[in-house]
């Protein structure tokens, strides 16, 4: 795997609010969930006094698909949720970034895990395709 394939970005146009609402409402059009939201800009302001561009981690999960690769291999839990990440990018753009789940199976070295890994991917890639 090429070292610039571990991201999937996408940058779009518009307001931050905008732009995570329309980051969750993709996510969940491919059954992925949002199980926790990290506000790290507000952690970096709140424990450091440190202003950073407003930063969101959303935890998504494809519980169908989170269960298949854990039956495949307990172990793939440590990755588990899935980051999707909301960033202001300085430039009046906000981007939208997720590990590639290919850098899984990859690091995991696991045949079994190739097909769910192949289909997490896919549906990530569709739901970014689909910020505009």
């Amino acid at each position: 795997m090429n070292k610039n394939n571990y991201l999937i970005l996408k940058t779009v146009s518009g307001t931050f609010e905008d732009i995570l609402g329309k980051t969750r409402q993709v996510l969940m059009q491919q059954g992925f969930g949002v199980l926790t939201e990290i506000d790290l800009s507000a952690t970096f302001k709140n424990k450091m006094d440190i202003t950073w561009p407003r930063t969101i981690v959303l935890g998504a999960c494809n519980p169908p698909l989170a269960h298949r690769a854990m039956s495949a291999d307990a172990n793939v839990s440590v990755f588990l949720p899935c980051n999707v990440v909301v960033r202001e990018n300085g430039s009046g753009r906000v981007e939208v970034a997720a590990i590639n789940p290919e850098i899984i199976g990859h690091v995991m070295q696991s045949d079994a895990l190739v097909e769910v890994v192949a289909e997490v991917t896919a549906k990530i890639r569709t739901a970014f395709e689909n910020l505009v």
